[in-house]
């Protein structure tokens, strides 16, 4: 039976790498995503011992849970619509704070196939919230749904690793 790492083709060993350096640290990390549904979440949580570092995820799909569940400002929201760097970078501050982590993660896009708001498919956004800093990365993803949502895991573990290093 394959787990949601295989089904994504995110390496687990670049999962377990990250809990790791977290669980050394004594970190932990939350998420906020919406174009990924909690993938993020899952892919995390599929390895054993997570809960030493996963505190938690919100699903934020709908532009309005961006504002109430993650606290994005709802004038960023007016102003850039939900699919924005600025967004992303909210989300993840978001998830930091509300679940109490010292890492948060946020993901926006768009999956497809149709564009969103005038925004193109395989337009991803992720957000990153820690300690001492916070970055965002934009990708621009190829591929139908379900291929835009796993490279978008995909992308958000590798940028994670390279900044909890």
């Amino acid at each position: 039976m394959s787990g949601v790492l295989d089904v994504l083709e995110v390496p687990r060993e670049r999962v377990v790498a990250v809990l790791e350096v977290l669980r050394r640290r004594g970190e932990t990390v939350a998420t906020a995503e919406s174009l990924t549904a909690g993938l993020v979440s899952a892919a995390l949580t599929e390895v054993a011992g997570a809960s030493d570092v996963v505190r938690g995820g919100m699903v934020v799909y709908a532009t309005d849970l961006k504002s109430s569940l993650a606290g994005v400002d709802a004038d960023l929201l007016d102003e850039h619509g939900p699919v924005h760097p600025r967004v992303a970078e909210a989300l993840a501050a978001g998830a930091r704070l509300h679940c109490a982590a010292d890492w948060g993660i946020g993901l926006t896009g768009v999956a497809g196939p149709d564009p969103q708001d005038g925004t193109a498919p395989g337009t991803v956004h992720l957000g990153f919230a820690g300690p001492d800093e916070t970055a965002v990365c934009s990708v621009s993803l190829e591929g139908d749904r379900h291929a835009v949502r796993a490279a978008a895991v995909r992308a958000t573990m590798e940028h994670f690793t390279r900044m909890v290093r």
